[in-house]
């Protein structure tokens, strides 16, 4: 048998491709969008990929099954579970509950393990010349390594209203066909660390049935009840995007047929497109940035939480720009296309084309945290916490207001325009994002705090612990209605 993990580390996503060296055939299992990765691997190792499967509907990345099916002929294979509302809109051998993929000496049985979606399916792998007892369970977002997959997107980011608590009861449910699978089964999920599919992800990439059963929280609750309070407290936000997304999988994500190259832009080019009110992100540092940008540009820094960010930020109907470096152009490129921003214009590597020819760069205020405790009680500052709600109501700066980064661009009803404004998150990239909305909406009085929340503690700065009592209930509702 053959097997290899490929995991993403800007979605923090996992896909997997498995083979039958006897018979030279491979299965892949919720492929990136960028499927370059696997038509290597099979190559490498003289497989011919024969099918492709995912375990959901996804909501987080958008699927590359289409696109690796008409790169290499593959046979798609997608649940038909849930009911018609939760059926994939284009051609595809449906899958159930009990079904088997034969894969030359590998057999892969289906298991309908709803709670995360209503479609949702798990895969048994059993390699019959080692045996007939199951050597793997990929999970998707069922079952993750130290937690399991919440509940709640479908209601909170794709708009399907009481689906959240049906949804955990599912969960509940189908954590029972999982304790009767064998504790030697490896546990292979669908998301590492810093996915916004579950609260509380491992960052080891996978596990096994036993283990997970000794230390997984899920699987240590017997009371319904108390399992679905529990796992719906404390849930992230969702980005925006997952709607999007949700919506694209399920009616089918347009086949590219390769991986798209941005233009590099000329000054001429570069400056019709700004006149013309088409979107600029600054992929830079937070530091460099705040030194000098182009007017109106958006600073999303190219790092692991690159696509998340631009999912949350940019306008899927409307093309965009960049400021990115030749070196990275091309992996900045695969994180959009894997949530589907397509649209890129174009884009330019150094400011100095800017520059050069006598155009002003914008500068973003920053202030340090001593200067900020100095004048905390002045009333001279509002300041705005842009960090997550839960997050906020760990600790928070006092008379801090909780406006998550993402959510920045719907309150400016909330945002005072006539004192200045002070943004901060855990250390300073998800404030640079806020703040370069607000000066690209025309708020001349912006912020950012240095270091952030970390600086602030370093320091030894009075923090307030809890739940305040005057949470905002203009961002309660925004974050509601998603």
């Amino acid at each position: 048998m053959f097997f290899q993990h490929v995991y993403e580390k800007g979605l923090a996503q996992a896909s997997y491709i498995i083979g039958c060296q006897a018979t030279g055939e491979a299965i892949v299992i919720d492929p990136k969008r960028d499927i370059s990765t696997y038509l290597e691997i099979a190559e490498i190792e003289k497989l011919k990929i024969r099918y492709i499967t995912e375990t959901h509907i996804h909501a987080d990345f958008l699927s590359g099954a289409r696109e690796l099916a008409a790169a290499t002929g593959g046979e798609l294979l997608l649940s038909d579970e849930g009911g018609d509302e939760w059926k994939y809109d284009f051609p595809h051998k449906g899958l159930r509950d009990g079904s088997i993929i034969k894969l030359g000496n590998l057999s892969l049985e289906v298991i309908h393990t709803p709670g995360h979606t209503p479609e949702h399916i798990s895969f048994l792998l059993t390699d019959k010349p080692a045996g007939d007892v199951p050597v793997m369970v990929f999970t998707g977002d069922f079952v993750f390594v130290g937690d399991v997959g919440r509940p709640d997107l479908l209601e909170e980011a794709a708009g399907f209203k009481g689906t959240k608590v049906d949804g955990a009861k599912q969960m509940f449910a189908s954590l029972k066909k999982f304790r009767n699978l064998p504790d030697f089964v490896q546990v292979w999920p669908g998301h590492g660390a810093g996915s916004a599919c579950g609260k509380a992800l491992g960052a080891v990439p996978s596990s096994t049935v036993g283990y997970e059963k000794f230390v997984n929280w899920a699987l240590k609750m017997n009371d319904e009840a108390e399992f679905v309070e529990k796992l719906l407290e404390g849930q992230p936000e969702p980005p925006r995007y997952f709607a999007m997304m949700k919506k694209l999988n399920k009616t089918g994500p347009e086949v590219l047929g390769g991986e798209p190259h941005p233009a590099k832009l000329t000054l001429g080019q570069f400056k019709s497109a700004l006149e013309s009110g088409i979107t600029l992100v600054d992929t830079r540092d937070k530091i460099s940035f705040a030194g000098g940008h182009i007017p109106g540009a958006i600073n999303i820094r190219d790092d692991s939480s690159f696509s998340t960010w631009a999912g949350w930020m940019l306008n899927y109907d409307a093309p965009f720009l960049l400021v990115a470096s030749d070196e990275r152009i091309a992996e900045i490129t695969r994180g959009l296309i894997r949530i589907g921003l397509d649209k890129i214009h174009g884009y330019i590597s150094d400011l100095n084309i800017w520059t050069n020819q006598g155009f002003e760069l914008e500068t973003l205020n920053q202030i340090s945290v001593c200067d900020l405790e100095e004048k905390l009680e002045t009333g001279e500052f509002e300041i705005i916490d842009v960090r997550g709600k839960s997050e906020y109501e760990k600790e928070r700066i006092s008379g801090a207001v909780n406006i998550p980064a993402g959510y920045i661009a719907r309150s400016l009803d909330i945002i005072p325009k006539d004192k200045n404004v002070v943004l901060h998150c855990a250390a300073g990239d998800r404030s640079s994002i806020a703040a370069s909305i607000l000066l690209k909406m025309g708020y001349s009085n912006v912020y950012n705090l240095t270091g952030g929340i970390s600086a602030w503690k370093q320091k030894g700065f009075r923090m307030l612990e809890g739940k305040p009592s005057d949470y905002h209930k203009e961002i309660d509702e925004l974050i509601l209605n998603n």
